[in-house]
C-alpha cells in the first residue's frame, strides 16, 4: 500500500511553501470531474496557457480538459474513434487522447499521485529535498513539470538516446536532467544512477515509476474511469467491450485494466512490448526504437495476474506508420484508400506509443476475430509534437517519403498485420512473466520475498491499493485547508 503516515514538522514546512507559492492541490476526485473544481480556480484558467508553469494547471491533470493550448476550459473525456479504412478490422477501436495534458502526455497524471501523496503527508519536504525522475521520457518530464508547478527542485533521469524534444524542454523545466548510457531498452542503467544519488548523501526522494503505487492508482481511478465513461457514451445496445490493450512501459497505465475488468469482468487486458525486446513473451532482451515502453524487466506494479495476453510489435512497424501518419506523400495515399480527410489530420495525435496501441488493437481484433459489435479501447499516450526530431532523422536516414513507400507501409503494416508474436497467457504463463519480478525487484532492487509472494498469492494485496483513493483526497483537502487559499 502507499503510506499515508503524516509526519507533523515536516508537513507544516510544506504547508507554509504551499501558502508562499500559492498552490493548491486537485484532488482525485476533482480528476475525475473537473465540475467539482472550486469557481475562482475556473477564472483563474481562462488566462492560463496548457503548458503554463502556473500551480493552477494541477487542476488540468485530467483527460477531460478542452482541447486547446490556452484558457481552455472542460468538457469530456478527449478520445477518438479510428476507421475501419485505416485498420482494416471491423472493430471498433476508440482511444483516449493524451495530447491534451501539460507537456502533451498523461504521465502528468502518474508524476502527480506519486509525489502529492508524499507531500500532503509531510513525508516529503519541498524546503529541503529534490524530487528524483527516473524515466525514459515522459514520466520524468510529467514528474520535473509537477515539481514546477509545487515549488519543488527536480532532478530528470533518462536515457541518452531518446529524442532530443524531450532534453530540450527539460533544460528549460528541471532542476538538472542526467543522462545515462543507451536507449530506450537500458532501464538498468536509470536504476543503477538512482542507488549512485541515494548513495551520495544529498538529500533526496526518488519516484520511481516502475515501482511507485501512486502510478498504478492514478490509471486505475481516473484513466479507468474516463474509459468507462467513454464506453457507457459510444456502446450501442449490441455491442460488447472486448478489451484494453497498451504497451506496457512502466505498467502504470495498464492498471485502467484492473478498473475496466472489475466492470465488465468478461474484458480482457493486453500487454504489449518491442519484439526487439521480449521480455513478457519470452523472458528476451534487446535494444528498439518505441520510445515510451518498457525493456528487460517486469515493472513491480505490472498486476500479472489480471492479464490475459502479451505481444510483441516489431518496431519497424512503429516508425514506418509514423511516417505514413505525418508526411504529405502518406496522408494523399490515405485519402485515396479511403480514410476521411477530416481523420487524417488527426494522426500527428498519435505518438510512437499511440502508434503501437493502435497496432496492438488491430492484433487484437484479428485474434479474437472481432466483428463490427466489439469494443476495444486503449491510449494516445502523446502526439507526434515530441518526436518531429525523429522524422527529420528518418529523412536524412533513407530519404524522401514517396507515394511508393506510403503504399508498402499501408499494405504491410497496417492491412498486413498478423497474429503472431502473440501469446494468450495461462494461469503457468501469467506466474512465469510475473516471476521474472524476482530477479529486478527482490536480488537488485530492495524488494521482499514475502511482498513477491503477496502480489501473487494474497487476493487483497491489489484491492487495499486501489480502496486508498478517499484517504488520499481527504489528505489533500486537508493540506488546502491548512494552506487557506480557496475557502
Amino acid at each position: 500500500m502507499i503510506d499515508l503516515q503524516v509526519i507533523e514538522d515536516r508537513l507544516v514546512r510544506s504547508v507554509e511553501r504551499a501558502k508562499e507559492q500559492n498552490i493548491v492541490i486537485p484532488t482525485f476526485g476533482q480528476m475525475k470531474d473537473p465540475g467539482l473544481i472550486p469557481e475562482s480556480v475556473l477564472q483563474e484558467l481562462k488566462d492560463i496557457g496548457l503548458w503554463d508553469v502556473n500551480p493552477r494547471n494541477l487542476f488540468r491533470i485530467t483527460w477531460k480538459n478542452e482541447p486547446k493550448d490556452h484558457g481552455g476550459a472542460f468538457s469530456g473525456v478527449n478520445y477518438l474513434e479510428f476507421p475501419s479504412s485505416l485498420t482494416g478490422v471491423d472493430a471498433r477501436i476508440i482511444a483516449l487522447v493524451g495530447k491534451w495534458f501539460p507537456t502533451g502526455s498523461h504521465k502528468v497524471g502518474a508524476a502527480f499521485a506519486c509525489q502529492v501523496p508524499r507531500l500532503v503527508t509531510g513525508q516529503f519536504d519541498p524546503t529541503t529535498q529534490k524530487a528524483v525522475w527516473p524515466s525514459t521520457g515522459n514520466y520524468c518530464r510529467g514528474g520535473a513539470y509537477d515539481s514546477a508547478l509545487l515549488a519543488t527542485t527536480s532532478i530528470a533521469i533518462l536515457p541518452e538516446g531518446m529524442s532530443q524534444e524531450r532534453f530540450d524542454w527539460l533544460a528549460n523545466i528541471a532542476g538538472e536532467t542526467i543522462k545515462t548510457p543507451g536507449s530506450e531498452s537500458n532501464v538498468k542503467e536509470i536504476f543503477d544512477k538512482c542507488w549512485e544519488l541515494r548513495a551520495s548523501g544529498e538529500d533526496l526522494m526518488i519516484f520511481n515509476q516502475f515501482e511507485e503505487f501512486g502510478n498504478y492508482l492514478w490509471h486505475y481511478e481516473i484513466t479507468g474511469h474516463a474509459m468507462e465513461e467513454v464506453l457507457e457514451r459510444e456502446l450501442r445496445p449490441n455491442d460488447r467491450y472486448r478489451g484494453v490493450v497498451l504497451t506496457t512501459g512502466s505498467a502504470g497505465t495498464i492498471g485502467c485494466g484492473d478498473y475496466l475488468k472489475q466492470k465488465f469482468p468478461l474484458s480482457k487486458i493486453a500487454a504489449g512490448e518491442a519484439e526487439q525486446c521480449p521480455t513478457l513473451l519470452e523472458n528476451g532482451f534487446g535494444a528498439h526504437r518505441i520510445e515510451g515502453i518498457g525493456d528487460k524487466h517486469v515493472p513491480w506494479i505490472h498486476n500479472v495476474k489480471n492479464t490475459d495476453m502479451v505481444m510483441a510489435l516489431d518496431d519497424n512497424v512503429i516508425v514506418n506508420l509514423a511516417r505514413l501518419f505525418n508526411e504529405p506523400e502518406g496522408h494523399t495515399y490515405l485519402m485515396e484508400k479511403g480514410v476521411p480527410k477530416d481523420f487524417i489530420e488527426k494522426l500527428d495525435l498519435l505518438g510512437f506509443s499511440g502508434i503501437a496501441n493502435l497496432s496492438m488493437a488491430i492484433k487484437f481484433s484479428k485474434y479474437y476475430e472481432l466483428g463490427p459489435d466489439d469494443v476495444i479501447i486503449t491510449i494516445l499516450t502523446d502526439s507526434m509534437d515530441l518526436y518531429q526530431s525523429r522524422l527529420k532523422e528518418m529523412h536524412e536516414d533513407v530519404g524522401t517519403y514517396t507515394q511508393k513507400d506510403a503504399a508498402a507501409d499501408f499494405s504491410r503494416y497496417l492491412m498486413g498485420l498478423t497474429t503472431d508474436s502473440l501469446l494468450e497467457l495461462r494461469y503457468t504463463d501469467r506466474r512465469r512473466v510475473h516471476n521474472l519480478k524476482y530477479f529486478t525487484w527482490v536480488e537488485q532492487q530492495g524488494k521482499t520475498y514475502e511482498e513477491i509472494l503477496a502480489q501473487w498469492y494474497d487476493q487483497d494485496y491489489w484491492t487495499s491499493i486501489q480502496n486508498q483513493v478517499p484517504e488520499i483526497d481527504n489528505l489533500i483537502m486537508e493540506f488546502n485547508q491548512k494552506v487557506g487559499i480557496i475557502k
